[in-house]
């Protein structure tokens, strides 16, 4: 049994930490919500009132935090000054590049293991324990990070050193963005066309315009049930938090020079899907915008 504190039980975190108590874990959880420590403390963790409560005498820390700036604070302002030296320190959250260096300079400086291990999959995949994690470390770190990974995890791949795991997370999630992106549009097309949309998944998975987007979260209601399509676009992966990488991959492609004009139309359409009261419902939902059916789709 390793001793694990949890720190962020969001609709990511709440059922990561789920996934390590039933590995039969110790697991020490916080966040500021108090709905959100007791639905950990009925999934077998144990709810602590602060940060420090959590990580004293910790093996293992994990956050999952919403962005950049609270990473850096807990790590600087908390964690770092009350985990035992010997803990492995892993933020699960999805931010900037930079950040996730600094915060990773910070904790070799003070003696600690660290890495960022971002994660792919969704809310479905954290509660089922199948999640992707893309992880930036030192290399000798990689077969402990991979292990205290395992019980929320599919696969766990080493993108590189510190900040690779973010750098391969907001790409992967521009591409995720543009091909539901190009999804929709070809199924409002083929709506144009007098073509039914349950048809056009039946061909498109087998053909080359298959992707992930369509075989797995096929945007329309009905080949897929485990979609958020069926559910009228609820729970799944929010817009908001599509928006936030896009934005993320964005300021990356900035600061690089690297040319992405089919990311910034992507962010630029998901900003005004946003905009317009839709952040909370799955990213998948952008469909009724593109058919002009809005005024079906609940805010």
């Amino acid at each position: 049994m390793t001793k694990i504190a949890f720190i962020g039980l969001g609709n990511m975190g709440g059922g990561m930490a789920a996934n390590q108590a039933k590995a039969g874990h110790e697991v020490r959880a916080f966040d500021l919500s108090q709905a959100a420590l007791d639905r950990a403390k009925e999934n077998g963790c144990i709810p602590v009132g602060s940060v420090a409560e959590a990580v004293e005498g910790a093996e293992v820390v994990i956050t999952m935090l919403p962005a950049g700036p609270h990473v850096l604070k807990v790590y600087s302002e908390q964690v770092l000054s009350q985990a035992p030296q010997s803990a492995l320190m892993l933020d699960c959250s999805t931010i900037d590049v930079d950040t996730a260096r600094k915060v990773a300079s910070l904790a070799k400086d003070a003696g600690y293991a660290f890495a960022d291990a971002p994660v792919s999959g969704g809310t479905m995949a954290a509660d089922a324990g199948t999640l992707a994690f893309m992880v930036g470390c030192d290399e000798p770190d990689f077969d402990r990070i991979e292990a205290a990974l395992e019980p929320m995890s599919r696969a766990t791949f080493r993108a590189g050193d510190h900040g690779a795991g973010q750098a391969a997370k907001i790409c992967n999630n521009m591409i995720l963005g543009i091909t539901m992106l190009g999804t929709c549009e070809a199924i409002g097309l083929a709506e144009k066309l007098g073509l039914d949309p349950v048809k056009m998944f039946d061909i498109v998975a087998k053909s080359s315009g298959q992707s992930w987007s369509v075989t797995t979260y096929y945007p329309w209601p009905g080949p897929v049930p485990t979609a958020p399509s069926n559910r009228n676009y609820d729970g799944g992966f929010a817009t908001a938090m599509m928006l936030k990488d896009l934005k993320l991959a964005q300021d990356a492609a900035a600061k690089s020079g690297a040319s992405t004009p089919l990311g910034a139309q992507t962010e630029a359409l998901f900003q005004l899907f946003e905009r317009q009261g839709y952040g909370g419902r799955d990213f998948s939902a952008i469909l009724q915008m593109l058919r002009g059916k809005l005024d079906e789709l609940p805010k």
